[in-house]
């Protein structure tokens, strides 16, 4: 699904003269690479502060802490994502709160988020889902209408920019109140062990961030909030410094990609590719197809996977069983209204192989096979 070796080995003496760097520092927690990065990084993103973390949970857990949020709070977010994104709102003991998608952008749909509103919600996750950003400017309407918090989940989607309705871009994961994002080595812009960061342009939030990321220490030994040990090493902190460098050329190289996918696929009448909102930079961390056919789409999707595997080619489900299913969050006896659209898609999606080292032969070999399972 992902190539971070030949990756690596493009950047191979930028990175190592880096990590070099760093050893012969012997700054290995909180060293220089670390700060250089988080202005880096904020810089990159038009965004004042940039808080780096231990990873994209620890992110999304402290941007919540940093709100505040109390036991019972409720907090909406989409079904259809990665269990993170919801489990650090059950670890907190909030209460989640379930909403249905749009079945084209795969993102939360606003409709469905405003019905589920209630004097106990406090706060809104969207996830820019599969590289794909979600419907900021009305997320943020429906926030401001009924004064509530919004993180965004970024971590599949770091890169990508929100076009405003006026002409005005801005980097997801700038939008909301906080943002939250993972360096995971797989993601877009990825470490080579585990990292996050949170973002926002609040500075008493920024403050509080930092503070609850480092233990609650306000300076050494006075601790002020209830805190977390959640820290990037400077390892990471350093190889994600070059890395960062290379993120726009990393999403060109991945939308080239994702340009050969839809022109193979285009018209087929059992694959649909990914949808481009106009406002969204698509910065295709998944290439996410739709499996339709006269059977069953679930044993279709699941028969092509095979398939591929078959031919030595990855192809990965994202997510076949969605988060108001999950036995984790039984105990919560929630009352989740029906989510047809995220049923469906949960029978269909199915990805294919996506990073910056696809080439045209490994292109046209997974096109082929995909084709050769549907025409047969």
């Amino acid at each position: 699904m992902v190539d971070t070796k030949t990756q690596y080995q493009k950047i191979k003496t930028e990175v190592d003269q880096a990590v070099l760097q760093v050893m012969d520092s012997s700054g290995f927690i909180n060293g220089k690479a670390v700060q250089d990065f988080a202005l880096n990084l904020s810089n990159y993103l038009g965004t004042k502060h940039a808080i780096p973390c231990a990873n994209g949970t620890d992110a999304l857990q402290i941007a919540m802490m940093a709100l505040d949020l109390q036991p019972g709070d409720e907090v909406i977010t989409p079904s259809f994502t990665y269990i993170a994104t919801t489990e650090v709102i059950a670890l907190l003991r909030l209460t989640p709160v379930f909403a249905e998608v749009d079945a084209k952008t795969f993102c939360i749909d606003p409709a469905s988020l405003e019905k589920l509103i209630t004097p106990r919600t406090k706060a809104i996750v969207p996830v820019h889902l599969y590289g794909h950003a979600a419907p900021m400017e009305e997320i943020m309407a429906i926030a401001k209408k009924h004064n509530l918090y919004v993180i965004e989940d970024n971590a599949q989607a770091i890169g990508s920019d929100y076009t405003f309705p006026d002409g005005r871009k801005k980097k997801t994961g700038t939008i909301g109140h906080i943002g939250a994002t993972s360096f995971y080595p797989s993601k877009n812009l990825g470490a080579f062990g585990d990292g996050g960061a949170l973002f926002t342009d609040d500075d008493a939030l920024a403050a509080k961030m930092k503070m609850i990321a480092n233990h609650g220490q306000s300076r050494q030994y006075y601790f002020d909030v209830v805190g977390c040990n959640s820290r990037l090493d400077t390892i990471q902190a350093a190889i994600l410094d070059i890395k960062l460098k290379h993120l726009d050329e990393y999403i060109v190289a991945r939308t080239a990609a994702a340009d050969f996918y839809d022109k193979a696929f285009s018209n087929h009448p059992s694959i649909t590719p990914p949808y481009r909102a106009k406002y969204s930079r698509h910065a295709f961390h998944q290439y996410t197809i739709l499996v339709e056919g006269g059977k069953n789409s679930a044993t279709m999707r699941n028969e092509l996977k095979d398939f591929l595997a078959g031919h030595k080619i990855p192809a990965m489900i994202y997510y076949p069983v969605p988060g108001h299913k999950q036995k984790m969050f039984a105990h919560f006896k929630l009352t989740t209204e029906d989510m047809p659209k995220t049923d469906w898609l949960t029978e269909r999606v199915i990805s294919l192989p996506m990073h910056t080292e696809l080439d045209e032969e490994q292109l046209q070999f997974i096109t082929g096979k995909v084709l050769e399972y549907f025409n047969r």
